[in-house]
């Protein structure tokens, strides 16, 4: 099986930042793209950032230029680096990956069980 554990998530003010952490395991050969989502009280989920396995991100508009992710392959980590937070980003921020169990399997995908990020006014 494989698991992914977020960590990092917290009470900041307006205007802090905050840096939340994706920790995949278990049977792993490869991930190939991973993500962050995030579900607002009330509000459907919403795609966040994507980075693929070389590093490519793309970014929803309301976070450009704040939020920047990177990853750790060797790690199988990934990293969301959020700055300069407003009240409308708290939410529930989920990762996700598309992991290959073993060479030449199907890809398979994986949710996080979220962690709350809250920013206050």
């Amino acid at each position: 099986q494989v698991q992914l554990v977020e960590s990092g998530g917290g009470l900041v003010q307006a205007g802090g930042s905050l840096r939340l952490s994706c920790a995949a395991s278990g049977s792993i050969f490869s991930i190939t793209d991973m993500t962050w989502s995030r579900q607002a009280p009330g509000k459907q989920r919403e795609l966040v950032a994507t980075i693929t396995s070389s590093g490519s991100t793309n970014y929803i508009d309301s976070v450009k230029g704040r939020f920047t992710l990177s990853r750790d392959n060797a790690k199988n980590t990934m990293y969301l680096q959020m700055n300069s937070l407003k009240p409308e980003d708290t939410a529930v921020y989920y990762c996700n990956a598309l992991v290959l169990r073993r060479a030449g399997g199907p890809l398979n995908n994986y949710w996080g069980q979220g962690t709350q990020v809250t920013v206050s006014s």
